[in-house]
């Protein structure tokens, strides 16, 4: 693909429209002109025993359309881009065009956002229309990863339960849309030994939650477990501000099972969720925000 963004095809586009423009300049002087005839005002062409082609001008309201037409396309790419990378007189684009609306539908909506952001973002949990335009806002920009349920699915966390990696608390769903999250576990294998020692941890982990194969395994991967101490807690019950998982809990975001465990010691894990504040405006966040609050269970909002 990066032939296409090369210099090349700049000026080859450019070149191929004007011919082609000049090509159809071209097609109608040629044609404009009067072949040799006959007496009776033919071209000689005869099909058919006696079907014979008439050597008659084109009509000129013809004539003038297609000049017409020419004239408009050359004064188009000189306005406006079409020629290569030439941005054009008036400096047009399809991107200026879209920040130019959107900037206008923003400052339509602003005042109603206004309103909203004068509340607290739990207050707007039981707020029925802030609670509309936030499931709009979900839908348009949240369920692809998370789903139109908000409940996630293998490597997208589920929002409607109480298992939060960062926590769930209107500050930090706020920060969570507006800067985004990255968050990273390096492979440990090395850390921890070889192939045997890896699968005596993953044992040991699947023991948090009550999901062990292998006792003896389990029992010999807790010393093991040191090495993941350090962003899981000594109890595998994770650190909300690292965004490090519960390993205590039966919720596994990428998958369980001694497979999957095996595969993140050895591998690692990198997942990133982007940051909206460039897309969405401050008070489309908070309200969004809200939104997402409202997915976790009603015991969960009361802690809050």
């Amino acid at each position: 693909m990066s032939d296409f963004v090369s210099g090349f095809w700049s000026p080859y586009v450019t070149i191929a429209t004007l011919a082609a423009i000049a090509f159809c300049l071209f097609l109608l002087i040629a044609n404009s002109r009067k072949p040799p005839t006959t007496a009776d005002n033919t071209t000689g062409h005869v099909w058919d025993g006696d079907l014979r082609e008439a050597n008659n001008p084109l009509p000129r309201w013809w004539v003038g359309l297609f000049v017409i037409t020419i004239v408009f396309g050359l004064i188009y790419l000189w306005m406006y881009p079409g020629l290569g990378d030439r941005a054009g007189s008036l400096g047009w684009s399809t991107a200026g065009q879209h920040d130019a609306e959107a900037r206008a539908l923003t400052d339509q909506i602003a005042p109603v956002y206004a309103a909203f952001q004068a509340k607290p973002v739990a207050s707007l949990v039981s707020d029925p229309q802030a609670r509309a335009i936030g499931e709009r806002l979900f839908l348009n920009n949240c369920a692809q990863c998370h789903g139109s349920d908000g409940r996630g699915a293998k490597g997208f966390p589920n929002l409607t339960d109480t298992d939060w990696l960062y926590g769930n608390g209107p500050e930090q769903i706020v920060q969570s849309i507006a800067k985004g999250r990255h968050g990273m576990m390096p492979p440990m294998a090395q850390a921890v030994g070889g192939a045997a020692e890896v699968e005596q941890l993953a044992q040991y982990v699947l023991s948090l939650s009550g999901g062990a194969t292998d006792a003896v395994k389990a029992e010999l991967g807790k010393s093991k477990f040191g090495a993941c101490a350090a962003c899981h807690g000594p109890t595998g019950q994770g650190n909300q501000a690292l965004g490090a998982p519960n390993l205590s809990d039966t919720v596994w975001l990428h998958g369980g099972g001694l497979q999957s465990v095996v595969a993140i010691i050895n591998n690692g894990k990198d997942n990133q969720m982007p940051a909206w504040e460039r897309k969405l405006t401050e008070g489309q966040i908070h309200v969004l925000a809200a939104y997402v609050l409202g997915l976790s269970p009603p015991a969960e909002r009361a802690a809050r």
